[in-house]
């Protein structure tokens, strides 16, 4: 008997090959057995993209690295909860709970009315973008409800929040609810939410800790540290024998951040609880210190002016003056905090009034990005293969077209075969002729054992042959060409997809094309997705297409003759209509369009992109021409930067 031991290090490389192999996301849970002890790997998502087995050993340590950053930088730190927490006190504290869903499988939504009015909580609990914020906007809930959900219905529907409290500065918050049971007396449970990253759960408890059930559930298996499973008692994980910075004084500071030999944001952020690298870089920077040096390059008075820092930065968790605000650079959102960050001067910092503002804005991109991503695996899986085919048709097919070439070579011989063949001996090779089309002298190969008839009746059906090839040829490229527009424009509009109903547009325009089986006794979904809408400042409404099914509809149904119609030149893009009767639009509507236009296109990320555009009237559409696909003739032309900031959105 052959007898493996294989560690999580192992396995993990194995899942990576296998990924590698596979070229998608996947989530595998691999089993071993040994005797009869059975050791799981915990679930692990992989997402790889362009990644070739050259530099496998190589590649394994990038993603490594890189998934480690990805989760440090996108947790929320204990200032952040702290804010959120206190927010939450002064708007939920003492409202009923009126409704509870689960828009996804990691995620809640508690609505919650009282003296406020009507306010929403959002929940995630997802190991990619762990979250928490009072949202705006509400979210689609699938029509059966999960297990967890329905448990929290029974529990503590029309259940009034006591108090929202967070242990130390710990990533934690818990929601105390009194609640009637089921025999009317007057009771009280716990929902926590741990907010730790690829750790984060939501954990349901009764008043005495006892775990009546988690949206994750984590097994001895998964992890030996601390099961969440029904029946167990409920303990705050071990964090890493940190200080909590809330009762800390300045010996133990020192002490804590001098025995540490490493950077010195490093050794603060390491040393402390709910301390993330970003308020840790803060304070060197407002100690005119570098937070890469070494901690035993410091004086007694810098750590003196680094703990004076260290509290003046923690003091709004104790005063509740909060600075919830938002860095970027340009358009692009860097970073958030709920404190002053002076430490980015080349940014531009943009406060708020809530740090549920801060948090709603800032991952509603990185939200919609990795949910929309990770349902989309699939479909872009089936257009990448179909795509990677048709361009391999498309290279063999232009090889054989140019092997056509000498056709026309084939012809004239035969002709010259028919013209002069008749002085030729028997057994002749070459004929050495006139070419009267160009009346300059060549030579015709010829085969000894034929006569010249029949050797002219060879090359004709040579000709005749390369003829016909050349003309099925052309039409094939250009259907395969045809295909790989299409293809190109699909995969364009999954990247612009920002919600479940534009990816079931998509998919069935894949069924429509023959790309993905339609399923027997399938309904159409009843998802329904809309163009954008956006106006301007002038009140002239623009629509923009997701996909092609509304590209068409929206410029053969939706647009009428003088209305303006635009699109990136030479590359898959959005349609984009703007409304106007007369047909006259101002030049800086013009320029807004096009902007929007190039935004909503494969060349987004460029700095300039040529946008045709013209009247609906003049935009055709040929017959049996796959969706998206149109025609024109007379067109203007200007090249613009992508952008939308100029536009307002009224409906998506």
């Amino acid at each position: 008997m052959y007898t493996r031991y294989i560690n999580n290090e192992v396995i993990f490389i194995i899942q990576y090959v296998f990924v590698i192999y596979t070229g998608y996301m996947t989530e595998k849970r691999i089993l071993f057995s040994h005797r009869t002890k059975r050791v799981r790997t915990a679930k692990i998502s992989l997402y790889i993209k362009n990644l070739s087995l050259k530099s496998s050993f190589r590649g394994f340590r990038e993603y490594r690295n890189k998934i480690r950053r990805l989760h440090e930088t996108m947790a929320l730190d204990g200032i952040v909860i702290s804010n959120l927490i206190y927010d939450l006190n002064r708007t939920i504290s003492g409202c009923r709970i009126s409704k509870i869903a689960q828009p996804e499988t990691d995620e809640l939504m508690l609505t919650c009315k009282g003296s406020c009015g009507q306010v929403r909580l959002c929940i995630s609990a997802s190991a990619s973008l762990p979250l928490m914020y009072l949202a705006s906007k509400n979210k689609p809930s699938p029509l059966t409800a999960p297990n967890f959900c329905m448990l929290l219905r029974k529990h503590i529907a029309n259940g009034r929040i006591i108090s929202v409290t967070q242990p130390g500065l710990e990533r934690i918050a818990i929601f105390e609810i009194e609640h009637l049971d089921e025999l009317g007396d007057l009771c009280r449970k716990k929902l926590i939410v741990e907010l730790m990253g690829k750790h984060s759960n939501i954990i349901f408890c009764n008043e005495n800790d006892r775990i009546i059930d988690s949206i994750k559930h984590i097994s001895a298996q998964i992890s030996s540290v601390r099961e969440v499973l029904p029946g167990r008692t409920y303990f705050i994980p071990e964090t890493q024998h940190k200080v909590d910075p809330l009762t800390c004084s300045e010996t133990l500071f020192t002490e804590t951040v001098k025995e540490k030999p490493m950077a010195l944001a490093k050794a603060i952020y390491t040393s402390f609880t709910g301390i993330s690298p970003l308020v840790a870089n803060e304070i060197c920077y407002r100690c005119h210190l570098d937070g890469d040096q070494p901690t035993a390059s410091c004086t007694e008075q810098d750590f003196e002016r680094l703990y004076l820092t260290f509290c003046n930065v923690l003091s709004c968790v104790s005063t509740g003056e909060y600075y919830p605000c938002m860095i970027k650079k340009g358009e692009e959102p860097v970073e958030f905090s709920s404190v002053q960050l002076q430490s980015f001067a080349d940014c531009t910092c943009i406060p708020y009034d809530s740090i549920s503002e801060v948090l709603e804005s800032y991952y509603a991109e990185k939200n919609v990005y990795t949910r929309i991503r990770q349902k989309s695996v699939d479909l872009r899986r089936v257009v990448s293969t179909a795509l990677e085919r048709n361009q391999k048709k498309y290279q063999l097919q232009k090889k054989q077209l140019k092997d056509t070439e000498k056709r026309e070579k084939y012809k004239i011989y035969g002709e010259m075969l028919h013209t002069y063949g008749y002085g030729l001996e028997p057994n002749e090779k070459v004929l050495e002729c006139v070419n009267y089309y160009t009346n300059e002298p060549m030579k015709v190969p010829l085969d000894p054992d034929l006569t010249a008839a029949e050797n002219a009746k060879k090359y004709f059906d040579r000709y005749g042959k390369l003829k016909r090839t050349y003309e099925a040829l052309s039409e094939l490229i250009q259907e395969t060409e045809s295909d790989i527009e299409h293809l190109e424009s699909i995969a364009t509009a999954l990247d612009l997809a920002v919600s479940e109903a534009d990816l079931s547009q998509i998919r069935e325009e894949l069924v429509e094309s023959g790309y993905i089986r339609k399923k027997y006794g399938q309904k159409k979904t009843s998802l329904k997705s809309r163009p954008y809408h956006y106006q301007t400042k002038e009140g002239f409404d623009i629509y923009i297409g997701k996909n092609n099914l509304q590209n068409d509809e929206l410029t053969f149904k939706m647009a009428e003759g003088n209305d303006w119609w635009f699109h990136s030149k030479g590359m898959p893009g959005s349609h984009v209509i703007v409304k106007t009767k007369t047909g006259d639009l101002p030049d800086h509507v013009f320029e807004q369009a096009a902007a929007a236009a190039a935004y909503y296109s494969r060349g987004r990320g460029n700095d300039k992109v040529e946008i045709d555009y013209l009247q609906k009237k003049n935009v055709k559409k040929p017959n049996k021409a796959k969706p998206g696909f149109v025609v024109y003739y007379t067109n203007y032309s200007m090249a613009i930067t992508p952008g939308i900031s100029e536009l307002t959105l009224i409906s998506d």
